[in-house]
C-alpha cells in the first residue's frame, strides 16, 4: 500500500490571506470534549474562591512561604513534590500519547480550551463561519463594525477574567477584586494582570493555531512517541479514494465526496486526508463532521476515525505492547512516589543556628552559655502556638521565648541562649524540643563549653 504523505506546516486550504474561520460542529466526540473541558473550566475559575476553615483550597503564597494544595499546607521545602507531580503528569502524558496520540491537546490542553471559547464568542458576535468568511472582503462599518467591536470586548473581558483568576492562585482573589473595585490596586499588580490578559487575548484570539503549528514542543516530538499501533485521528484512504462528489461518482469512486467539511471544522486548518500531520491535535472535530456527512449519504461511519497505521492497512493492532507497557510502568512508579511523598510532608519546620559571633560565653568559673538563633514555621491549619523547651539534664537552662506565636513570628529568627553549669563534656549533645497541637519535633545541636 502506498503511504499517505505527511505535511508538516500546511497552509489551510480554505484560508483567505492566511486567515480561516473554524466551523463549529456537533457529535459524540465534541460532546465528550465538552464533558472534559467544562469541568476543567469550572475548576479553574472556581477553585480560586474556595476556602476551607478560612484557608484557601489551592494557593501559592510567596509572602508566607507556603503552598496550600487541595486543603493541605506544604512548605517551600516541599517544592520537590511539585516537581515530582509534574514529572508524574508528564509520564502519564507520554503514556496517553503512545496509546491515543495527542488527545491531551484536543480535549484538555488550556490553549485548545480557550481557543474554542474564543471561537464560540466569535460565532456569537459575528455569526457562523460561512457568514464571516463571505463578509471578510466587505468594508468594516455599520453593523459589521459594531459586531466586531462587541467580539473584541468580549474577548478582552474573558482575557481579563482569566488573568485575574490565574493571579488569584498567588494573590488572594478577594483582595484583587476588592482592590479593583476600590481602585486601590498596586501598579505591579495592574501590570501583571495586563500582561497575562494580553497573552491570553493574543494566544486564544489572534494567534490560535500558530501556537500548535510553531510554538508547541509536543507537536515536534510526537513522532518519537507514536508507533504503528498508536490510535490517532486518521483518514481511511483505502475506503475513501478516489474522491468524487455524488454527481460524478461511479462504482469505482470512494466514499469521500470531497465536501471539505473536515477541513472547515479543523481548529488548526489542516486536511486530515493528507495523512498524519504535526499540527493535528486529535480534537476529533473532523470525525464528527465526516460522520454527519456519511449519515446523510447513507454510508457507514468511520471514514475518518481513531485508527492506527496497522488498522488502516487492514491488520490487527494490539493495545498493550512493550513500549506502552514501559511508559505505564514509569508513570505508575512516578505517581506512587508522589503519593508517598505527600504522606510524608512536615507540618512544622524548625531551624537552629549557632550564633557565629562567639563560640561560647564564660559567665563565671562554672557557667558557660551558647547563643542560638531559632526559626519556626508552621504549615498546619489551626496551629498557632508552639512551646519551646530543652531536652537535656538539669544542669542546662534555656533562655528565650517559651511560647512562639506562629502568626507573629512565622519565618522570623528568634534569639535563644543555653547556659550550663559545671559542664564536664567539651561538646555536649542537646536538643531543642518544639511542641504544638498534636505535633512535636526536635532539633539537635552541640553545646560548646571549652575550646578543643
Amino acid at each position: 500500500m502506498q503511504k499517505i504523505p505527511v505535511i508538516q506546516d500546511p497552509t489551510p486550504p480554505f484560508a483567505t490571506d492566511g486567515k480561516f474561520h473554524v466551523r463549529l460542529t456537533e457529535g459524540r466526540f465534541q460532546n465528550l470534549r465538552r464533558l472534559t473541558t467544562w469541568p476543567l473550566i469550572a475548576l479553574f475559575f472556581g477553585l480560586a474562591w474556595v476556602q476551607i476553615d478560612g484557608q484557601p483550597f489551592l494557593f501559592f503564597s510567596f509572602e508566607q512561604r507556603r503552598i496550600t494544595l487541595f486543603g493541605s499546607a506544604l512548605s517551600w521545602h516541599d517544592l520537590p513534590l511539585m516537581a515530582g507531580l509534574m514529572i508524574a503528569g508528564a509520564t502519564l502524558l507520554f503514556f496517553m500519547a503512545v496509546a491515543w496520540g495527542r488527545v491531551w491537546c484536543g480535549f484538555a490542553c488550556p490553549q485548545s480550551i480557550w481557543t474554542w471559547l474564543f471561537i464560540r464568542i466569535e460565532q456569537l458576535a459575528e455569526g457562523r463561519a460561512t457568514e464571516r468568511s463571505k463578509s471578510d472582503h466587505l468594508p468594516l462599518r455599520g453593523i459589521r463594525l459594531l459586531r466586531r467591536v462587541i467580539k473584541h470586548l468580549l474577548w478582552i473581558f474573558l482575557a481579563v477574567l482569566t488573568a485575574a483568576t490565574f493571579t488569584g492562585y498567588f494573590v488572594p482573589i478577594r483582595e484583587i477584586v476588592a482592590d479593583g473595585v476600590n481602585l486601590e490596586m498596586s501598579a505591579t499588580l495592574v501590570g501583571w494582570l495586563a500582561i497575562m490578559a494580553a497573552l491570553t487575548y493574543a494566544n486564544a484570539g489572534l494567534v490560535r493555531e500558530k501556537i500548535c503549528l510553531h510554538a508547541c514542543p509536543y507537536s515536534r516530538f510526537q513522532s518519537v512517541m507514536f508507533d504503528d499501533n498508536t490510535l490517532t485521528v486518521s483518514y481511511d484512504a483505502r475506503r475513501g479514494e478516489p474522491r468524487a462528489n455524488r454527481r460524478n461518482a461511479d462504482e469505482n469512486s470512494g466514499d469521500c465526496v470531497d465536501c471539505g467539511i473536515c477541513v472547515q471544522v479543523c481548529p488548526t486548518g489542516i486536511d486530515i486526508r493528507n495523512g498524519l500531520q504535526a499540527a493535528c491535535i486529535d480534537c476529533a472535530a473532523c470525525i464528527d463532521a465526516c460522520d454527519t456527512v456519511m449519515d446523510r449519504i447513507d454510508r457507514p461511519r468511520g471514514l475518518i476515525r481513531f485508527a492506527s497505521e496497522r488498522q488502516l492497512e487492514g491488520n490487527q493492532s494490539p493495545f498493550m505492547r512493550p513500549r506502552l507497557a514501559g511508559y505505564a510502568a514509569v508513570a505508575l512508579c512516578a505517581i506512587s512516589a508522589v503519593i508517598y511523598g505527600f504522606t510524608d510532608t512536615k507540618s512544622l519546620l524548625v531551624e537552629v543556628r549557632r550564633d557565629r559571633s562567639a563560640l561560647f560565653t564564660q559567665l563565671d568559673q562554672n557557667t558557660v552559655c551558647n547563643n542560638y538563633r531559632v526559626k519556626v514555621e508552621g504549615f498546619a491549619s489551626g496551629q498557632e502556638l508552639i512551646r519551646v523547651s530543652l531536652s537535656a539534664s538539669p544542669q542546662f537552662t534555656l533562655n528565650g521565648p517559651e511560647i512562639i506565636k506562629l502568626s507573629d513570628n512565622n519565618s522570623a529568627w528568634l534569639p535563644y541562649r543555653i547556659c550550663g553549669s559545671n559542664v564536664d563534656e567539651t561538646n555536649a549533645k542537646l536538643a531543642f524540643v518544639f511542641t504544638g497541637n498534636g505535633i512535636s519535633t526536635s532539633k539537635e545541636t552541640t553545646f560548646l563549653s571549652k575550646l578543643i
